[in-house]
């Protein structure tokens, strides 16, 4: 069996201040939020418990002037979450900054990418 070819990627972890960071996980989750209207079930998304899920939100929210993330309870409707204007402006500034990151690193990922040894290429 060969190995899996990758691509070279590059991660961002944002530190906006001392216990206020953003990075990939986060913004998954905050897109997860995004898409399914749950926090729950983006946690599912990622194979992240309910808890840690809660947890990471909790970390968010607290972080900013503003909530990122509004949660409604559940019961005869059931519960909800959704993305706040400040949560909906972080997590689309924050994938402009890793996409200009990318873009801005490509030649030396590709560099890089070649000095790697042919049998883990």
């Amino acid at each position: 069996m060969s190995p899996k070819k990758i691509a070279a990627s590059l991660h961002l972890r944002v530190t906006l201040a001392p216990g206020v960071a953003i990075g990939p996980g986060k913004a998954d989750l905050l897109a997860g939020i995004r898409e399914t209207g749950s926090i729950a079930a983006a946690g599912r998304r990622m194979r992240m418990s309910y808890k840690r899920a809660w947890q990471l939100v909790e970390e968010l929210n607290a972080g900013f002037r503003a909530p990122l993330v509004e949660a409604t309870k559940g019961g005869s409707g059931g519960g909800g979450a959704r993305l706040t204007r400040t949560g909906e402006t972080v997590l689309t500034r924050y994938l402009g900054l890793r996409e200009a990151a990318e873009a801005a690193a490509s030649v030396d990922l590709a560099a890089l990418r070649r000095c790697v040894s042919a049998t883990h290429k």
